[in-house]
């Protein structure tokens, strides 16, 4: 078995390239270790293209321990199950319900699913 290559050999796109360091005084020995910063759409979205993020305007929600100026992530991609948290439609507004045990017995239009909620502690 023979194998041939044929075409350009490409270069690498990127490669690491040291650079001088650009502190004044004592550098640091853990300066090559740092990390990259957390990129919450990264971690908290499961589907980039169907995630939605809605900020509350008032503390009508608190019953679900939703308040005033609280980030709610919501999926549309995400399959409801009983007792989730979801944004609906219901007689043409936008609310926030428990998924019911039995579907049919409420009329609502569901919009998607929270899967995460963000509120300042202070």
């Amino acid at each position: 078995m023979e194998i041939r290559l044929s075409g350009k050999i490409k270069k690498v796109d990127s490669r690491h390239a040291p650079e001088v360091s650009k502190q004044t005084g004592f550098p640091s020995a853990a300066t090559h270790y740092t990390e990259t910063p957390i990129d919450l759409h990264k971690e908290l979205s499961i589907n980039k293209d169907a995630t939605f993020y809605i900020r509350v305007d008032d503390n009508a929600w608190a019953d679900y321990n939703i308040l005033k100026n609280d980030v709610l992530i919501i999926d549309r991609a995400i399959r409801s199950r009983f007792n989730d948290l979801a944004l609906v439609v219901q007689e043409g507004e936008f609310k926030i319900l428990r998924i019911p045990f039995d579907k049919e017995q409420e009329t609502f239009t569901l919009w998607g699913v929270i899967s995460y909620i963000i509120h300042a502690v202070r």
